[in-house]
């Protein structure tokens, strides 16, 4: 081999090992150089909520109404799910006296079905200092057709209040009804008040919901209107005002030929 090539050939060995070199110790660099500026990993000392599914909605739009006798007017709430679903809750009262909630619930791709009206009950008690063990009172035949009652304490306030709840779930359309009634201590709920209650929900507007319409069209035509009558010791009780309520033999007026 010609001398001038044999030294050519010595000459790019040693380049390329000098490149190689060079290219590794800028590696080296690098990691070195990450290593140093990486930021430090923080951990929450406390770990974070899981996410909730529902969201509550800032300015919701009234679909429904809730009239009681003798509490003011109802505060208005939705919250949304995910999956579709919406509940509309209307509150009335306070913690300083009677107190009822209703929340119409109208379930999207979250569950299947309802569970069974006590249990539906005891899971909407969470605003009183809940959940609550509830026991099955009575039924009561109302609007929207036969709603079984359930007794149960709730203490708020650093004081026992007894109170009763109500829930009637719906295959078509699929809604469920649910609520409860607290009155301010221990004294015993009005079944009158709280069949006033469930009579006084009513139906605002739901354009994009036939079946919810006529649910609604069909329960006013079985309405009965209460309003608040005063006893002859002052409490305020609430009566039907209808042919059930009137004298028994009211006297006949005579005409005036019979004068």
């Amino acid at each position: 081999m010609h001398p001038e090539l044999r030294s050519f050939r010595e000459e790019l060995k040693a380049t390329a090992v000098r490149i190689f070199a060079y290219v590794g110790g800028l590696a080296v660099l690098a990691v070195l150089a990450a290593h140093y500026y990486a930021a430090p990993t923080v951990r929450a000392a406390v770990p974070p909520a899981p996410r909730s599914d529902w969201s509550t909605v800032d300015r919701p739009y009234r679909a429904f109404a809730l009239t009681v006798p003798g509490l003011p007017e109802a505060d208005y709430g939705i919250r949304r799910h995910s999956a579709g679903g919406r509940k509309d809750i209307l509150t009335v009262g306070g913690d300083g006296g009677s107190r009822a909630m209703v929340e119409i619930y109208r379930p999207g791709r979250e569950f299947r079905r309802f569970d069974d009206a006590a249990a539906e009950v005891a899971a909407r008690t969470g605003d009183l200092g809940g959940p609550y063990a509830v026991r099955q009172a009575e039924t009561m035949d109302g609007k929207f057709g036969r709603m079984p009652v359930f007794e149960f304490t709730a203490h708020t306030g650093g004081h026992a209040r007894n109170c009763a709840g109500f829930a009637r779930a719906f295959d078509d359309p699929r809604i469920q009804i649910a609520g409860w009634l607290c009155k301010a201590d221990a004294e015993v709920v009005d079944r009158r008040m709280l069949a006033c209650t469930i009579e006084g929900l009513s139906l605002v507007a739901a354009p994009s919901e036939p079946k919810v319409q006529e649910l609604f069209a069909r329960a006013e035509q079985k309405r009965k209107f209460c309003a608040p009558n005063r006893t002859a010791r002052g409490a305020t009780t609430l009566r039907r005002h209808d042919w059930i309520d009137a004298p028994r033999g009211p006297k006949l007026r005579r005409s005036v030929a019979a004068r």
